[in-house]
């Protein structure tokens, strides 16, 4: 089960650390699940040994998205992520940027995806002043949630 609390992901993330594992950690609200994040996903654990995924909780996805969303519960979005051979963990969290999960994490890359300038991202400023890097993965053109779901309602 890759679907893990704070509290059991810290307990793994010792163990791997001991064992001189790259942490990598990256976050999203993954609701429709499209090419871009899968690819996304791929480049993001290229980057180390373990990939952890901070998974907006629905409640977080509202405050960021708007009403309506997210279309599929953080369960639902959860268990299909777990199915990706390049996530290692998943830990859904409730408030809205991962500050206090990477802060408890400590992971040794941060990755982002390409709409973000790495000034901007959450819990930069934390790794890198604990000796970790901030990586930022271009887009994969023409892959958009909101897009998507632009398209589904001209339909």
């Amino acid at each position: 089960m890759k679907i893990k609390s704070l509290l059991e992901l810290k307990r793994i993330i010792d163990k791997l650390k001991k064992k001189d594992k790259k942490i990598v950690f990256t976050n999203g609200c993954f609701d429709l699940l499209h090419p871009g994040h899968i690819y996304y996903l791929k480049a993001a654990r290229k980057k180390g040994d373990i990939l952890i995924l901070g998974l907006n909780s629905d409640s977080s996805v509202r405050k960021l998205k708007g009403k309506g969303r997210p279309l599929i519960p953080e369960r639902e979005r959860a268990e299909i992520l777990s199915n990706l051979e390049c996530v290692d963990y998943i830990s859904i969290f409730q408030e809205e940027t991962p500050e206090r999960l990477i802060r408890e994490i400590s992971p040794d890359i941060l990755v982002k995806g390409g709409d973000y300038r790495r000034k901007e991202v959450v819990g930069r400023k934390f790794v890198e002043e604990k000796g970790g890097k901030v990586i930022i993965i271009p887009f994969l053109k023409g892959y958009s949630t909101t897009k998507l779901i632009k398209k589904i309602k001209r339909l």
